[in-house]
């Protein structure tokens, strides 16, 4: 009986230390910046969504709408699926509340996809692995990208917000 406990204990630390990979990029990388995008596309006030901090840089709304098409396309490969339909309708959207809900709409998309992930599928193909890090690394850099449309707008960016918030 104690060999079967200790081998039930050891398969379970086993499979808990096989997702610590994945787990701490949702905890520490996806779930931070998901929150941040989504909240900037609520503070940015509707009349910004076409501000560009130069003529030649996408709109505040086209960052937006860009992080919305990597993530359906990476993650419908972490899913092993098309993306969806609501991806080809990206372009097409115009107003803060359109895009807004599109940027959020695949976050859950994302969200759904990185639920079923462990680090043995992540990394079970170039593919696989390039779009599991791909859907963190990019909009992190599409984060970096918005901080100074909001900052240059008189808008204090959710990130940093939330830490002045957890300083008082």
């Amino acid at each position: 009986m104690k060999k079967l406990l200790l081998c039930l204990a050891l398969s379970a630390c086993a499979v808990f230390a096989q997702n610590n990979m994945t787990t701490a990029a949702r905890q520490r990388y996806f779930n931070p910046v998901r929150r941040s995008l989504e909240a900037s596309s609520d503070v940015m006030p509707a009349d910004k969504y076409s501000f560009k901090l130069t003529p030649d840089q996408m709109s505040f709304a086209e960052w937006l709408i860009h992080s919305a098409d990597r993530n359906y396309a990476d993650c419908a490969t972490l899913k092993g699926e098309s993306a969806p339909d609501a991806k080809a309708k990206l372009p097409t959207l115009k107003s803060k509340d359109e895009v807004s809900k599109a940027l959020k709409d695949s976050f859950a998309y994302c969200a759904a996809a990185l639920d079923s992930m462990d680090d043995q599928k992540a990394g079970s193909t170039p593919a696989m692995a390039t779009a599991f890090l791909h859907v963190i690394v990019h909009n992190n850099e599409i984060y970096g990208n918005i901080v100074g449309y909001m900052r240059a707008s008189g808008i204090v960016p959710p990130s940093t917000a939330a830490r002045s918030n957890q300083k008082k």
